[in-house]
C-alpha cells in the first residue's frame, strides 16, 4: 500500500465528512514554519486539523521533527499510518494525536480504522500560528487594527511580533483561520483544495 492509496482514501473520507460544511476548506501540502514542514492534508474550519500520512513503504525517521513542527501550529493532528508502522509510530507521536490505521481489504480498497481520537493540542505556539500569514496578509490585519505604524517596511517577523503583542491569542488565531479560508492565489506548490484525482 502506497502513500497515494492512503491519501485517496483519506481525501474521500474527509470530502464526505465535510461536504455540507461551507465554512470548511480542505487543502493539501500546507507549508508551515516558513516551509520547514508540510502537512499532507489540513482541514480548516474553526480548527486547524492536520493529517500526516505514513504508508508501509515510508520510513519514520522524519516523524519526530515533523511532530515538533506540527505541534507548534495545528489544533488537532491525526496520523494515518499503514499496518507495518502503527506500533512504532504511536511511540513517536504524543498521546493527544489521533491515529488511523490504513488497511487494504480483500477487494483492494483502503479502509481507515480509527485507533485513537485526536485531542486538543496543549502546546500550540501562537507565534507559529501567526506565521501562517503571508506578509501582505499580516500587513492588512495590522492596517485594520490601526497598528501598522513603525513596522510597514520591516521584515515579516516584526509584523508577526506586533500582532502577537497587541492581540489576544484566541482572537489572533481566529483571524488567521479566517484568512486561510478566504485566501486566494495559492501558488502551484502551495496548498490546494482537494480534488477527485
Amino acid at each position: 500500500m502506497k502513500d497515494r492509496d492512503i491519501r485517496t482514501a483519506l481525501k474521500k473520507q474527509l470530502s464526505t465528512r465535510y461536504l455540507k460544511e461551507p465554512d470548511t476548506i480542505i487543502v493539501e501540502e500546507l507549508g508551515i514554519r516558513h516551509g520547514s514542514a508540510r502537512v499532507d492534508i489540513v482541514v480548516i474550519n474553526e480548527l486547524l486539523h492536520g493529517f500526516e500520512i505514513k504508508s508501509d513503504r515510508d520510513k519514520l525517521k522524519r516523524l519526530p521533527n515533523q511532530a515538533s513542527n506540527y505541534n507548534s501550529v495545528l489544533d488537532r493532528i491525526t496520523l494515518v499510518v499503514g499496518c507495518r508502522h502503527v506500533c512504532e509510530a504511536m511511540k513517536i507521536v504524543p498521546e493527544w494525536w489521533g491515529v488511523k490505521q490504513a488497511e487494504m481489504n480483500q477487494n483492494g480498497v483502503v479502509c481507515l480504522r480509527e485507533i485513537r481520537d485526536p485531542q486538543e493540542n496543549p502546546v500550540r505556539d501562537i507565534k507559529a500560528v501567526v506565521a501562517l500569514l503571508w506578509r501582505d496578509e499580516a500587513l492588512g490585519l495590522l492596517r485594520e487594527l490601526d497598528a501598522i505604524k513603525g513596522v510597514a517596511s520591516k521584515p515579516r517577523a516584526a509584523l508577526y511580533e506586533r500582532l502577537v503583542g497587541i492581540c489576544d491569542d484566541d482572537y489572533l488565531r481566529s483571524r488567521v483561520l479566517r484568512q486561510l479560508k478566504h485566501r486566494t492565489g495559492w501558488l502551484a506548490d502551495e496548498p490546494r483544495m482537494l480534488s477527485d484525482d
